[in-house]
Formats: structure tokens, sequence, C-alpha cells
């Protein structure tokens, strides 16, 4: 399986997650709200506003275009801070912990 097949398995995971645990919103944040330059938008939406409207339809249309992904990021240390005693928070921590360690291994 090579790297974008991968990060295809875990932003399915992730969706899958969100879903499971009640985040996921049928009807998306204002276009004000999804515009924000803060990292992770985290003066405009949840972190699960941000992993369900912004972090995965990037990652999905980079996986889907076959085009070049990022060499390293992290963004578990964010959800586990922003997630940590909610429900499910765990399993959605989990899931972008995996998907760090994929990155950081990419870039070795």
């Amino acid at each position: 399986m090579n790297q974008h097949q991968k990060v295809g398995v875990l932003l399915v995971q992730l969706q899958d997650a969100l879903e499971q645990h009640g985040y996921w919103q049928p009807t998306p944040p204002s276009e004000d709200k999804l515009a924000s330059t803060e990292p992770f938008a985290i003066d405009t939406l949840s972190c699960t506003e941000w992993l369900q409207w912004i972090f995965l339809p990037k990652m999905q249309f980079l996986v889907e275009h076959n085009f070049p992904l990022p060499q390293a990021f992290s963004i578990s240390p964010y959800v586990e801070e922003a997630l940590k005693g909610a429900e499910g928070g765990q399993a959605i921590t989990q899931v972008s912990v995996d998907i760090d360690a994929l990155f950081s291994h990419a870039s070795q």
C-alpha cells in the first residue's frame, strides 16, 4: 500500500470516529467561520468542525488527485487537548496520532 492509500484509510477512520461519536455535522459552518486564518481555525471552529470541514477535505483532495502530501505535521497534540474528556475524544485522538505517525515516518 502506498502513502496515498495509507492516508486514505486513516482519513476514512477519522471520519468514522467523528460520525460514531456524534460530531459529524450535515451542514457546514458559515463561509466566515471557514475563512479563519488562525491555526486550526481555533478562533471560529471547534476541533471536530476543523477536522470535518478543513482537514479532511484538504487531505482527501490531495489523496484523490495523487498530489504531493505534506512532509511532516502534527495535529494530534491539538486534537488531544481540544477533546480531553469529550465523548469519543480518545478514539478521535488515536486516529490523529496514527496520521501524525504516518507523516513522521514519511519525512525520515
